[in-house]
């Protein structure tokens, strides 16, 4: 089979690479990139866990084609912490709100709620619930989650995290 060459910028870095046509994004970051934070779930689309940051959108990387990533920046997790090594405002929500149990989903949802605290820096619970609508969690009931990201939207904002009463 014939490849393509692409050339696209991985958490800051440039690429270069041959692909078949069919290769997917996710096997395109995991198996050529040695990038394995992003999993691989359903292979549906409907999970998320391979979700990844694409020229400021949230991507399903089990369902795009590498050859599409043609020209484009993408975040995975492991371009998600601070420059100088330390955790994000999110990854570090996620450690202090206990927003992690298998950890499975974790670098999709993640990279879902960076994009949605691009789009909206102070979403409400509601807006938190929905925003990561398309990515499962089989383990913590979302809870947590939800808290987490709220903690992280307060660090950004230079707020004080206030826990909702339930």
């Amino acid at each position: 089979m014939t490849k393509s060459h692409i050339e696209l910028t991985i958490n800051g870095k440039k690429v270069e690479a041959l692909v078949e046509p069919r290769t997917l994004l996710i096997h395109f970051l995991r198996e050529q990139q040695n990038l394995t934070g992003a999993h691989i779930g359903c292979d549906t689309g409907h999970c998320g866990a391979c979700t990844v940051d694409m020229d400021d959108m949230s991507v399903k990387s089990c369902m795009t084609f590498a050859v599409q990533a043609n020209g484009t920046e993408i975040t995975t997790i492991e371009g998600v912490a601070n420059a100088d090594g330390t955790l994000s405002a999110l990854q570090e929500g996620f450690r202090m709100m206990h927003g992690l149990q298998c950890g499975f989903c974790t670098p999709g949802m993640i990279l879902r709620a960076h994009r949605l605290l691009q789009e909206n820096p102070a979403p409400t619970e509601d807006e938190i619930r929905h925003g990561i609508s398309g990515n499962l969690c089989r383990c913590t009931g979302y809870v947590n989650i939800v808290k987490s990201i709220q903690y992280a939207a307060a660090k950004i904002n230079g707020t004080p995290f206030q826990e909702a009463a339930e």
